[in-house]
């Protein structure tokens, strides 16, 4: 996470689970999360949230969904039951329509750094 966000003003990672899952948070702006999944794929996001969009992260197939209590979660294909989920959540209400275009651009950043799907 933080060589995802470096020079950016976020804070350091805090393993949040032990569900391979981090979080950094810009106060004031946002919270990244950032956790690997080695054992759920897309399916799995899919029936686990409503309204997913598919979309494609750097030519590799993810989905996106609203996160209920605020926010946008993109689940990244790594192979067909691994993904890799980036969320984002903005600081206030008022700026959550900005979730979902931050929360792509980070998925951008992580996903060079993922495994080829084989």
């Amino acid at each position: 996470m933080e060589q995802l966000t470096a020079d950016q003003g976020f804070g350091p990672g805090e393993n949040i689970s032990s569900r391979n899952e981090c979080d950094v948070t810009k106060y004031d702006f946002a919270t990244y999360g950032l956790a690997l999944d080695p054992v759920q794929g897309l399916p799995e996001f899919a029936a686990a949230n409503e309204g997913e969009v598919s979309l494609s992260v750097n030519g590799r197939d993810a989905l996106q969904a609203n996160i209920p209590t605020g926010g946008c979660a993109i689940a990244i294909a790594v192979t067909e039951h691994a993904r890799a989920m980036v969320t984002v959540s903005m600081a206030r209400y008022s700026q959550d329509s900005e979730a979902c275009p931050n929360a792509k651009a980070f998925a951008e950043k992580v996903e060079p750094l993922l495994p080829k799907a084989r």
